[in-house]
């Protein structure tokens, strides 16, 4: 299969998603990575939902395998890149999509364990992914690596205390390894989503505050300038270029794909 991705082997972690009416990031990304000529190692805890996407890669006739992986611990990170070199013989790109939420909250009503979970995921997590991920491609010669962050790294978000945290650690890692590996040939660098119409930022929450999933979403629209959400296809085009060779000079870059709404934020 030819393509922006052609001959390039991809490790996708948090290729699987919540379930809802519509396609979560780290799925897109995946099948838009294996649409572009990519090999992909399909990343997540639930095995069901890391074989649904597995699925859609290969009836569209591109390549995919499954690693089912709790990345907050290392020992699974060691075994996910054994399992990622086993299948592919190396990893020329990383595209890190784990993240959650649940138990956010302010400053003072936010109980520790859902601070330390969340931080436990959304950044120790990513970082051992790296740490993993990192020496594999420093021996290839070379590679790309893309988070995920979130416009509320950079913008208010006073019910976020934990969230808006790890994304701002996310930004911080990236550029650390951004700085730190560009000699080795390895680019790093990172989207931040704004108000996505995905399963888990609108399905999840709707059911979770007891209203329809119409009501979030028309909330959601109305504050971005461009009067509607982004999608998860969106954020796996602006990944696939990240990823890609057209972006060979890039690196250390907090790329917002927010319809307007860091503008307005300044």
């Amino acid at each position: 299969m030819a393509g922006r991705l052609a001959g390039k082997r991809a490790v996708v972690v948090g290729a699987g998603q919540t379930p809802g009416e519509t396609i979560g990031n780290g799925r897109a990304t995946a099948i838009r990575f294996a649409q572009e000529g990519a090999e992909v190692v399909v990343v997540d805890r639930r095995e069901d939902s890391a074989r649904e996407t597995q699925q859609l890669i290969v009836e569209e006739g591109g390549t995919a395998h499954v690693v089912v992986a709790d990345i907050s611990r290392a020992e699974e990170n060691e075994r996910l890149v054994a399992e990622a070199m086993a299948a592919m013989g190396g990893i020329d790109v990383l595209h890190n999509n784990v993240g959650i939420g649940a138990g956010d909250s302010s400053a003072i009503r936010l109980e520790e364990d859902a601070w330390d979970r969340i931080i436990q995921v959304n950044l120790k997590a990513m970082w051992l992914t790296c740490k993993h991920v990192l020496p594999v491609m420093r021996e290839g010669g070379g590679g790309a690596i893309v988070n995920i962050s979130s416009t509320a790294a950079i913008a208010a978000a006073g019910h976020l205390t934990a969230y808006k945290i790890s994304k701002a650690g996310v930004n911080a890692l990236t550029h650390s390894i951004a700085t730190s590996n560009a000699r080795h040939g390895i680019r790093c660098n990172a989207i931040m989503p704004g108000l996505m119409d995905t399963p888990m930022a609108v399905d999840a929450a709707a059911k979770a505050r007891g209203i329809a999933r119409s009501e979030l979403a028309d909330v959601r629209a109305k504050a971005v300038p461009m009067g509607h959400q982004g999608t998860a296809w969106d954020v796996a085009n602006a990944a696939l270029f990240l990823a890609s060779d057209e972006a060979q000079f890039i690196t250390g870059v907090m790329l917002p794909v927010d319809g307007g709404q860091t503008a307005n934020v300044g």
